[in-house]
């Protein structure tokens, strides 16, 4: 695949809307937006990468209430022909076929690997991968199992996206002050994964979200990691030209 000339890729991740309460989020939401406009006539593809809502949940009738500005823009970038590309995270983990069937985005359940005018990406939202965690890969399966998201579709909505939401937030307490710094190359899980892959087999850019903390780290002479932040604190994304891959802050 190629990138047109004068176009770029986009990458963004967590979002979170819906945290830690409407207001904010609606802030937030105008804030990305506003964002989305900026880079719509620019963008070759845009890339999610997870986390876009602090929970979702498809029932067979009825989605979450609200953001309504976001997949509204969402949908105009895909009429205009952009390709649009969502990784589901582990706060969104639950969606079926509304973001296919209302935004003509392509999910993607899995970490993928894209090529670009040469280039090797290997994308995905990052959650569960690499050392340690054992706690909440042993929970990814339970949620991601067809028999448990099917019993949680009994629960009316207003009962069970309260629980969730209520869970949501009790997984962002237990961070705590973690996602501030960088950990070190020994500890930093999703560096490590990405050594890991790339002894197996090339790739010039590892591309996450999940870790809320922008980074941009050389692996080696012709390979970088790099995590794309969020749009809570740091209002971070990257952008590759054709050439290369930035990562960059934006500026309302």
């Amino acid at each position: 695949m190629t990138v047109a000339p004068g176009k770029k890729i986009y990458f963004l991740s967590d979002f979170h809307l819906g945290a830690p309460d409407a207001a904010s989020s609606l802030i937030r939401e105008k804030l990305i937006v506003s964002f989305l406009d900026t880079i719509k006539h620019s963008a070759n593809e845009i890339f999610l990468v997870g986390d876009m809502f602090d929970f979702w949940y498809e029932y067979d009738k009825v989605v979450p209430k609200g953001y309504t500005r976001l997949l509204g823009k969402l949908a105009e970038i895909s009429d205009s022909g952009t390709p649009l590309h969502f990784f589901v995270g582990n706060h969104d983990m639950w969606v079926k076929d509304y973001f296919q069937q209302e935004l003509g985005m392509r999910v993607y359940h899995e970490p993928e690997v894209f090529d670009y005018n040469g280039k090797r990406f290997y994308i995905g939202h990052g959650d569960g991968l690499g050392p340690g965690d054992h706690g909440y890969k042993a929970l990814k399966k339970v949620f991601r199992n067809p028999v448990c998201k099917f019993l949680f579709g009994f629960l009316h909505p207003s009962l069970g996206i309260s629980l969730a939401n209520y869970f949501s937030r009790k997984s962002r307490a237990k961070t705590g002050t973690s996602e501030d710094h960088f950990l070190g190359e020994e500890n930093e899980w999703l560096l490590i994964y990405s050594k890991e892959m790339l002894a197996k087999e090339h790739y010039d850019y590892f591309v996450f979200g999940h870790r809320h903390l922008p980074i941009d780290y050389k692996l080696n002479n012709n390979s970088r990691y790099v995590n794309l932040g969020d749009w809570i604190r740091n209002f971070t994304y990257a952008v590759f030209d054709g050439n290369e891959l930035r990562l960059e802050k934006w500026e309302e």
